[in-house]
């Protein structure tokens, strides 16, 4: 039994369908399976990021099915359309990774054009990969209209050698072989079975980060972050999210209503807890600066100061995502966070209800579980995400600080123009102990497109070099990146920031307790090396990539192309 339609507004559906001379629309329409009733209803648009281009996706359209049907049993009339999406994991290290940031500006650009354009009401949108997750919530800000986001789950992990294992297994696995510590065939066995099937890669890597933030930002149900892709309890997060945007229609509520300072606060806080993504950082000052939310670096560290890292996952910690869904999930650490007082409980979600009141009846996880600490236990007392400034990095840089590398290094300067030039020199053996590779030019406009730097991190890993070398850079890292790891500084070096004029043999220091990153030579000598630096001519000329690299903000900013 379908909802009473007429109870729904349609403040833009009416638009498009009422009246004599909208006949032609209605005409189109008829089409594509509507029928007279369904011109009274509310237009819910349903974005889909499905594809076969990668794992994350390549089960979405069957939960965007899901979601048309919650969405049409509540008494809305939902259309399902699609939008593009990348593999990171498939052009990491390669030329094609310069495409991955940019579409979260496409994806997002898309979906506020296509639900514009066609006057949807209110939206669902599905992402699965950690770029279009925050372009969807990008997408539907701008619009502003009644929205749900839904994370597409994470993959189930591989299985090797009597461990769980993923895609960065096989990322460390390079690292081992080039120094043969495992053979052609251990790395065509590890290459077989790290990704079983559907879903988003399966530690604390940026898109079960971005889902667990997106959750406590409150744009999200009750535990949509914590759902394997394959599961009936997707399905029905899926279908209750095209109920929830009904119910949003009737109360108006619409995504500004819900993402405020204090909701972004309560994200910081959840990433935070769980060690996720440097991504983090970027994506979240995108989305709020889309929704209009003064969000800067230094609330990074603000919130940091006060809110440990409890969750022992995947790259820094032992587990994989699917063990901590199989014990509850997110909810129960906001559960937790919210009683010790470091989360907003009255921050308004998707539920129509307060974060404090969807949490009321969550129970906490079961006892002799070790994948998240107590409070009272940390894996680190404060943040794992390090804003560092210095003179090396005047406008902020991010650099994630598991504690595990240690908190201080000091090392000499391996400068490298790009990505793979610095990789080769890992694989090689070139590199060694206290050096501080430099990979500069991999700016949101010198690369353009930052760079995630997850294939030279993963061979310091697996070189063995993981707490003898750092690595910094005006690109960006995987969230799947651990090790002694500065990323996103600014100004970048394409912009004459000082990382631009670091040489060869340079002394670095990365303070994590003093939260700088700074170079070991006179303010005079950076001047007078600047003074003779000359902005490079840009790598590309045409295309998406050359509107990009103009558009682009700073890192520090979000690397957003909206002013």
């Amino acid at each position: 039994m379908t909802a009473d339609s007429n109870q729904f507004p349609r403040p833009f559906s009416s638009q498009i369908v009422d009246g004599a001379d909208r006949a032609a629309s209605r005409a189109m329409l008829r089409a594509v399976g509507f029928n007279d009733q369904d011109f009274k209803k509310p237009q819910i648009g349903i974005a889909s990021t499905w594809s076969m281009v990668t794992p994350c996706n390549m089960h979405i359209h069957g939960l965007a099915k899901e979601a048309e049907k919650g969405a049409n049993d509540a008494g809305g009339k939902a259309v399902i359309f699609n939008t593009i999406t990348i593999s990171d994991g498939i052009s990491m290290g390669t030329q094609g990774m310069k495409y991955s940031l940019v579409s979260r500006e496409v994806i997002a650009d898309s979906i506020e054009t296509v639900a514009g354009c066609e006057g949807f009401d209110g939206i669902v949108a599905i992402g699965g990969c950690d770029k279009n997750m925050p372009a969807c919530i990008m997408g539907i800000t701008r619009l502003n209209r009644p929205s749900v986001f839904v994370y597409g789950g994470t993959i189930l992990p591989g299985y090797h050698n009597q461990k769980d294992i993923d895609v960065v297994s096989v990322f460390e696995a390079v690292g081992a072989h080039a120094n043969h510590a495992i053979d052609d065939e251990e790395l065509h066995k590890i290459e077989s079975c790290a990704i079983p099937g559907p879903g988003a890669c399966g530690g604390m890597y940026t898109a079960n980060t971005m889902a667990s933030a997106i959750e406590a930002l409150g744009m999200s149900l009750p535990n949509s972050s914590a759902q394997a892709a394959v599961s009936d309890a997707k399905k029905i997060d899926c279908q209750n999210a095209g109920k929830a945007v009904l119910a949003l229609l009737k109360a108006n509520i619409t995504p500004k209503d819900i993402m405020t300072k204090n909701a972004f606060e309560n994200a910081i806080t959840v990433v935070t807890a769980l060690g996720g993504s440097t991504n983090a950082v970027l994506h979240l000052l995108a989305m709020a600066k889309t929704a209009g939310v003064p969000l800067n670096l230094d609330d990074f560290t603000r919130v940091g100061k006060r809110v440990p890292v409890l969750a022992d996952l995947r790259p820094s910690g032992k587990y994989a995502m699917s063990k901590l869904v199989a014990i509850g999930g997110v909810t129960p650490l906001m559960k937790r966070l919210l009683d010790a007082g470091l989360l907003h409980g009255d921050c308004l979600t998707v539920t129509g209800k307060t974060l404090a009141e969807n949490l009321k009846d969550v129970q906490d996880y079961p006892e002799g579980q070790d994948i998240i600490r107590p409070l009272t236990d940390p894996l680190k007392k404060d943040s794992h995400l390090v804003i560092c400034y210095g003179n090396l990095a005047p406008k902020g840089a991010v650099a994630k600080i598991s504690g595990k590398e240690g908190l201080k290094f000091i090392g000499n300067a391996r400068v490298f123009e790009s990505e793979e030039i610095a990789l080769k020199k890992i694989l090689d053996g070139t590199i060694q102990k206290r050096d501080v590779i430099v990979i500069r030019y991999e700016g949101p406009k010198g690369g353009p497109g930052m760079r995630e730097m997850l294939s030279p991190t993963s061979a310091v890993m697996g070189k063995g070099l993981g707490k003898d070398v750092a690595l910094i850079t005006d690109g960006r890292f995987s969230g799947g990146t651990h090790g002694f790891v500065v990323g996103h500084i600014t100004p970048e070096a394409f912009d004459g920031g000082p990382l631009a004029i670091v040489q060869d043999g340079d002394q670095i220091t990365i303070d994590a307790e003093k939260q700088a990153l700074t170079l070991h030579i006179s303010d005079e000598e950076i001047a007078a090396r600047l003074s003779k630096w000359v902005q490079p001519a840009p790598n590309i000329t045409y295309g998406v990539l050359a509107k990009y690299a103009k558009l682009v903000s700073s890192a520090s900013e979000g690397a957003v192309t909206d002013a």
